[in-house]
């Protein structure tokens, strides 16, 4: 009992005293401790114990990571020769399978003559983008050739042709936007699709059942929250000949999907453009799809026109969105007048001269069939691509096959052939199978293709056996 009537007590008596008293009291007091503790203790010797341990724990990334002695950057084969029908590797003169020159444009009289003049009458630049005063008479021109050259109704020209497909897809698909796309896809897709930052789904290469099987997928998911069923965009990306494999674009059949579906589809045509269809204009072309089916054509000025630049081509609503949204388009320099010029030039060519595309497809059927008959490589691509990659029949690893082929393009290259083997960046999406790429033109011979497959059979039996 009083233990409980002393407790009551000093209850009553602190009940009395205003807490303001209490803080006045209390705060000082710590203060002053804490002051204390600072000039006792050593000063920051927690926290540089603590340094000293993170420091001597630190192990920075190297700026360059280690590589092997027989990395092929280290010894990297000198050119040394105008690209043409023919070309100087490490002193080889070698006949040319090794460069996309699918028309023979490059290393062209006519060609080198339009850039002579050019030069005279324009300089070698543009000297700023096309939004401020980088645009000259000879863009206006290309741009309206190539969109009459692709019947659409308009084109935008951009300065180089990687930065083509990267702005293009960025400046359409967005942030929550459905993007499919085939998983073979080359490197500039996969940079634009980045940029994009959308929701990426990757399809079976060239399989558009397992792309349908994706989109019935996607619309069940919509029909579950049919708040995005308006919302969500959904595109097709795909190329029209794909650089990592060969193959052709099953077009038709994609499109049907896009109108089943309600799909925006855009199609590279890097390489079709210039190669396939009776006239060049790619693979809208060559299966006879109506171009209005396509949202947008991308291509590059590099391969078949013997240029540089990329171009995308499309409905004026479509394309002149590129010139406030496309990032190479509205940064990036313009593309400088020689080059336009010489673009321009290449168009004439092409619509003057119908016999280069035939002839063309005359040499991917030799060098397919011929290539049917090796004992030691096989061939996945289509048999009317200029881009034929070539794989060991026999099983090897990864780094094992690859070093086995950059032998023997080695061995064919002393032997006056220029073969090789395709270079991709470790940041790809994934790495192909390692090949030999071909690059077919028109400007070989049938006795051409025989001579170069037979001194590659040769050098594989070197290497190989």
């Amino acid at each position: 009992m009083g233990t409980e009537h002393v407790s009551l007590e000093a209850i009553s008596i602190l009940s009395k005293i205003p807490i303001y008293s209490v803080l006045f009291t209390v705060i000082p007091l710590f203060i002053g401790w804490q002051f204390l503790k600072r000039r006792i203790t050593p000063e920051n010797e927690s926290s540089e114990s603590d340094f000293d341990k993170k420091l001597k724990d630190w192990r920075p990334d190297q700026l360059v990571p280690d590589i092997s002695d027989d990395h092929p950057s280290l010894k990297p084969m000198t050119v040394s020769s105008r690209i043409g029908k023919y070309i100087t590797i490490d002193g080889n003169e070698c006949l040319n399978l090794a460069t996309h020159n699918y028309l023979g444009l490059v290393g062209s009289k006519d060609i080198e003559n339009e850039a002579i003049q050019t030069i005279k009458n324009y300089g070698v630049g543009s000297c700023g983008p096309r939004g401020f005063y980088g645009t000259l008479d000879v863009h206006l021109e290309l741009e309206k050739r190539i969109a009459e050259f692709m019947d659409m109704e308009e084109a935008v020209v951009y300065s180089y042709g990687f930065s083509t497909i990267s702005s293009a897809i960025a400046a359409y698909c967005k942030r929550k936007d459905m993007v499919f796309v085939d998983e073979k896809v080359n490197f500039s897709i996969q940079k634009g699709l980045d940029a994009s930052r959308s929701n990426i789904k990757y399809f079976k290469h060239n399989d558009v059942k397992d792309l349908e099987r994706l989109l019935l997928q996607e619309k069940g998911l919509n029909k579950k929250n049919s708040n995005n069923v308006e919302k969500t965009r959904k595109f097709l990306i795909v190329e029209g000949i794909y650089m990592n494999t060969g193959k052709i674009c099953p077009l038709p059949e994609l499109v049907a999907l896009c109108r089943k579906y309600k799909l925006r589809i855009f199609v590279d045509e890097s390489i079709s453009f210039g190669t396939l269809g009776t006239h060049g204009k790619g693979v809208t072309e060559h299966f006879n799809v109506p171009r209005h089916e396509i949202d947008m054509i991308m291509g590059s000025l590099e391969w078949a026109m013997g240029s540089i630049g990329g171009f995308c081509v499309g409905s004026s609503f479509v394309i002149e969105h590129h010139r406030l949204s496309g990032l190479g388009y509205c940064f990036s320099a313009s593309l400088p007048p020689l080059l336009t010029t010489v673009a321009t030039k290449a168009l004439d060519i092409m619509e003057e001269d119908d016999e280069l595309f035939k002839t063309l497809r005359e040499n991917c059927s030799t060098a397919h069939c011929a290539i049917k008959k090796s004992k030691y490589f096989e061939c996945f691509s289509d048999m009317k691509s200029p881009v034929k990659h070539l794989v060991l029949k026999m099983l090897f690893k990864h780094n094992e096959g690859a070093l086995l082929l950059g032998e023997i393009s080695k061995k064919c290259i002393e032997q006056k052939i220029a073969i090789i083997t395709p270079a991709y960046l470790d940041s790809e999406r994934e790495q192909p199978t390692p090949s030999l790429r071909l690059c077919i033109s028109s400007v070989l011979t049938s006795s051409d293709i025989e001579r170069a497959l037979n001194i590659l059979e040769k050098a594989a039996s070197e290497v190989l056996m």
